[in-house]
């Protein structure tokens, strides 16, 4: 089995530094409230134009937030914890596709690192879960901020993404949260070509996909993300119940997304 023991924080920064040029601010701290909320204050309070993307990662989270205000449990040395910052130039009604768009890059992403055979088993569930055998790896919150102080065009927005990917401890959170939980431990004894995957790998995919969706997106607009996300969804064809604060708004099969 691979050793998945994270570097020293200054390593895996020099690391990713290396690895990563395109970034203009690469970060890795011992310790953190929420990389999100610290991207997100540096966005609103930069007076620098197109100076991202940006990314911020950390040991461990005090305050980690998840979807809908949830907290992201998390133990030093058995999560991956980051969010990167993003310029993106759309119209405001477009934003909250950046959600799942995000979701769909971290698991094309993902997938890179797994052998072909394999690549089936790690899915998205709506709108950015990312599933291995129907159970959850990783969560990603995505949150929206105009561009810094300076004058910027209407269309000008900030995207952060947040990434919690587990590592290790998916039996001991399983138990603790009562629903199932995986980690890249678990996906390596599985699969070889994801035995190989170092931290820094699976950081840096995951960074430079979702630069290359948002850019996409930017120049190309979203014609083509339907069928990008049918290729990695993972309630296609599946009796689902929609619920919001503990009430039933629909029940049906999931046949995707227009």
């Amino acid at each position: 089995m691979p050793d998945l023991t994270l570097p020293l924080p200054n390593q895996l920064q020099a690391q990713l530094e290396k690895v990563l040029p395109s970034f203009r601010k690469i970060t890795w701290c011992e310790h953190t409230d929420s990389t999100n909320a610290d991207l997100l204050s540096q966005a609103r309070t930069t007076q620098a134009t197109l100076a991202r993307p940006w990314l911020l990662g950390t040991h461990f989270q005090r305050a980690g937030r998840g979807r809908a205000g949830r907290t992201w449990q998390n133990r030093a040395g058995a999560n991956l914890m980051f969010s990167c910052a993003y310029d993106v130039f759309m119209p405001a009604q477009q934003l909250p596709t950046l959600s799942p768009l995000a979701g769909v890059a971290v698991a094309q992403a993902l997938r890179k690192k797994l052998t072909p055979a394999n690549q089936h088993r790690l899915t998205l569930k709506w709108p950015n879960d990312i599933w291995w055998d129907q159970a959850k790896l990783a969560g990603i919150l995505t949150e929206v901020t105009r561009a810094g102080t300076a004058k910027n065009s209407e269309d000008h927005h900030v995207v952060i993404v947040g990434i919690g990917l587990n590592i290790k401890d998916a039996r001991a959170l399983s138990q603790s949260l009562n629903r199932a939980v995986a980690d890249w431990s678990e996906i390596c004894a599985h699969d070889t070509q994801a035995q190989v995957a170092s931290a820094t790998d699976l950081i840096a995919e995951i960074a430079q996909n979702c630069r290359h969706a948002f850019n996409d997106a930017t120049r190309n607009g979203l014609v083509t993300f339907p069928e990008q996300y049918a290729q990695v969804d993972g309630l296609l064809g599946q009796h689902i119940h929609v619920i919001h604060n503990d009430r039933l708004l629909h029940a049906g099969i999931a046949k995707g997304i227009n």
